[in-house]
């Protein structure tokens, strides 16, 4: 598969007085199709690296290409464009609009992007037939994770950004959600990075980046994932 996101020496510090370097200059490449799991303690860069990609944050130096565009050069306005076209986010608690239904909250994603979408499709394709006109506050943690991805595959992404998209949920639930990631990168050829502070998650992915203090310490292939249904954590 090509390669859809690749860091050349991409680096960030925040703070005013004082500046505290939260990710050092990383230069790598993930491809399509495949899930990479990153991951590292509190502060080590993972969300700092994952908003970066998202063009959520514009690196302090280096470069940041997504889909052959060089978004670290992009604008304000060109950033908006390329979040709502390109990139699907998945977070930790949902972020879905509490007063639209699970149709509403999916549609308004594919609508935004200018893509005409089978809405009630993709939330078949989620688990959640029967439930499109509910609202965010009648569904249970793991439906609302759910409808999240359904937002977010809606847009028909390049790449996904999932941001300890599990770490809500109980185990069942978070396998769940874990093989819907899984299923996007199969067979759509989304680019999915999965940011966890959970090691054993990085048994099913396709490849493990790991990050310490702002800088990555590890960067390998799982040439043999282990089945969702088998991990524990």
């Amino acid at each position: 598969m090509a390669v859809v996101v690749s860091l050349h020496g991409a680096e960030k510090s925040y703070g005013t007085t004082v500046r505290t370097r939260a990710l050092h200059p990383t230069s790598l490449e993930f491809e399509g199709g495949k899930v990479v799991a990153i991951l590292g303690p509190s502060g080590s860069g993972k969300t700092t690296l994952l908003n970066l990609v998202g063009g959520l944050d514009r690196p302090d130096g280096g470069r940041v290409v997504v889909d052959n565009v060089d978004i670290s050069g992009l604008n304000d306005r060109g950033l908006t464009e390329f979040r709502r076209r390109t990139v699907g986010f998945v977070f930790q608690f949902f972020n879905l609009v509490p007063s639209l239904t699970v149709r509403e909250n999916v549609a308004f994603a594919a609508e935004i992007a200018g893509l005409s979408t089978d809405v009630d499709g993709v939330i078949r394709d989620v688990g959640l037939a029967g439930l499109e006109d509910r609202f965010p506050g009648e569904l249970s943690g793991g439906q609302q994770q759910r409808v999240a991805i359904a937002r977010a595959l809606a847009k028909k992404p390049r790449l996904v950004l999932a941001d300890e998209p599990t770490g809500a949920l109980d185990q069942d639930t978070g396998k769940q959600v874990l093989a819907l990631l899984q299923d996007a990168a199969r067979n759509q050829g989304t680019t999915v990075l999965l940011v966890t502070h959970n090691t054993p998650l990085a048994a099913m992915a396709d490849r493990v980046t790991r990050l310490k203090d702002g800088a990555v310490v590890k960067d390998e292939m799982n040439l043999s994932p282990m089945p969702i249904a088998d991990i524990n954590w």
